[in-house]
């Protein structure tokens, strides 16, 4: 019976905090949206371009090399956080782990140099 306890306490837990996260944001966004000034005029509803009156649309097409430098920075990056939590245990883990990190690292050596040769690191 203990245990059954337990277990409903530890869901408890899970579900005021779920219930906080939720309510507290939506209620601080309900909060500030009644106590904020509300004077909507056609100056405010422009696009701001440094002070200067908009000359084109705020829509510009941006070159793809761009969304793709930062993409394989973004996956590049959450690559390197996977090393961290191995690092930390890596006296647990034994040699296993070091040979599967060594795979880990050659395979992602392979996709830089790939995209090196493809020129997709060039900023230009």
């Amino acid at each position: 019976m203990d245990s059954l306890l337990l277990y409903q306490n530890n869901y408890l837990i899970v579900v005021v905090f779920l219930l906080l996260g939720i309510i507290l944001p939506v209620g601080a966004l309900t909060l500030g949206r009644f106590i904020r000034p509300h004077n909507p005029i056609d100056e405010k509803r422009t696009t701001y371009e440094s002070g200067l009156d908009p000359f084109h649309d705020s829509r510009v097409q941006f070159n793809v090399r761009y969304y793709i430098f930062a993409l394989m920075f973004v996956i590049f990056d959450v690559e390197t956080v996977f090393l961290y939590p191995w690092a930390v245990a890596y006296d647990k883990l034994g040699i296993f782990a070091l040979i599967e990190m060594l795979i880990f690292v050659v395979m992602l050596i392979i996709g830089l140099v790939y995209a090196w040769k493809k020129k997709v690191l060039k900023w230009t």
